[in-house]
């Protein structure tokens, strides 16, 4: 099981954005690679704390993790597993140490240290629609994707600007002295390389659209809104940079009869007089087919049947949740006057006479059971 990104950095669910960012630069400093050559324990302890910053320092991401946890970003590469590289790490040092080091690797020798910056490409976000079934089932989804690769036959030469560097180095005089700072390469936008053969169709970055199947591997218990991550498959970056990331977002469609409420489904169930008095067996539906379920003689009106497992999976992994049946008993608003004479018959019958057991729960206390 993957470990928590909140005990990743020793830190509370409710830590707040200045104590997140405090506990993370205080983990990079300390496994940095700089500080710890050739251990690789240290080196995968430095990878866990810039994954789990890069989620918990994103308030979008953070709540999506609050809920869901790690299943949130997952489908299809995921979002862990090394989906984050060395680039994307040392990218962050900016905003954590006040762009000391130059946004790709910078001061730091290891994996950035003076090395080129690698490019990355555009992210694609697209947006599935899923029926009730799909998301109780889980589905594998194949999608057509625009998505910007390589056009066939481009060339790349080093970057006569940064001598193929990604990145420049400015010196600026200050009341502190002269500061050095490393920015992206005006000429090539850091990726080190500009393009020496253009095949016809392809743009400035010696890219060219083409259409692609994707296939998504989607969860059971998913939510409406919630967004998968498909590594590499965004648009392409130029020269020897690595692809975007495909975004899927998650739209969930109505269902005819049942209704979603977490990981329970909810289904009014219809009875007729007839049969709430004499008891009968009815077909409902739920998102593995239908059932037949049995109706006791004299059920109440507002009685809740509870057919437990047959909702939707947990997104954690905590089992299923119920299909909670909500009996209706339907009471015909027009009669012949043989049925007329026959009501009015037991109009004073004892049997027909409201005499509520201290089973038969109110309104009231039937919806709190349901939300207990």
């Amino acid at each position: 099981m993957k470990e928590d990104f909140y005990d990743i950095l020793g830190i509370s669910k409710g830590a707040s954005a200045a104590e997140i960012k405090k506990a993370y630069r205080k983990m990079a400093l300390k496994y940095h690679p700089d500080k710890n050559p050739d251990d690789k324990e240290a080196e995968e302890k430095f990878k866990k704390a810039a994954e789990a910053y890069e989620v918990l320092s994103d308030p979008d991401k953070k709540a999506r993790y609050d809920q869901f946890g790690h299943q949130a970003f997952e489908g299809g590469g995921g979002f862990g597993g090394g989906g984050m590289n060395m680039d994307d790490i040392f990218s962050q040092f900016g905003d954590i140490f006040g762009g000391a080091f130059g946004g790709g690797g910078g001061g730091f020798g290891g994996f950035g240290g003076g090395g080129r910056r690698v490019v990355k490409g555009s992210n694609l976000r697209i947006r599935v629609k899923l029926s009730l079934e799909d998301v109780a089932n889980g589905v594998e989804k194949k999608i057509k994707v625009k998505r910007k690769v390589q056009a066939d036959g481009v060339t790349y030469k080093t970057c006569a600007t940064c001598n193929g560097q990604g990145q420049v180095a400015r010196v600026t005089n200050t009341i502190l002295g002269r500061m050095q700072t490393a920015t992206a390469c005006p000429t090539c936008h850091g990726a080190g390389q500009s393009i020496d053969k253009r095949p016809y169709g392809a743009d400035d970055q010696g890219l060219i659209a083409k259409e692609e199947t994707v296939s998504v591997k989607i969860p059971a218990g998913v939510v409406d809104g919630m967004q998968l991550k498909v590594n590499g498959k965004g648009n392409a970056a130029p020269g020897n940079g690595i692809s975007g990331d495909l975004l899927v977002a998650i739209q969930e469609e109505d269902h005819q009869t049942l209704k979603r409420e977490g990981d329970n489904l909810h289904y009014d169930l219809y009875v007729s007089l007839p049969d709430a008095v004499l008891g009968s067996s009815m077909e409902i539906d739920t998102v593995s087919g239908k059932v037949r379920i049995k109706i006791e003689p004299g059920v109440q009106s507002g009685k809740i049947l509870r057919l437990r497992g047959k909702g939707i999976p947990s997104i954690n992994g905590y089992g299923k949740g119920d299909l909670l049946v909500h009996v209706n008993v339907w009471t015909p608003k027009t009669l012949n006057k043989k049925q007329k004479d026959f009501f009015e018959d037991m109009r004073t019958d004892e049997h027909f006479q409201p005499k509520p057991e201290s089973s038969d729960k109110s309104f009231f206390e039937k919806v709190k059971d349901m939300f207990s």
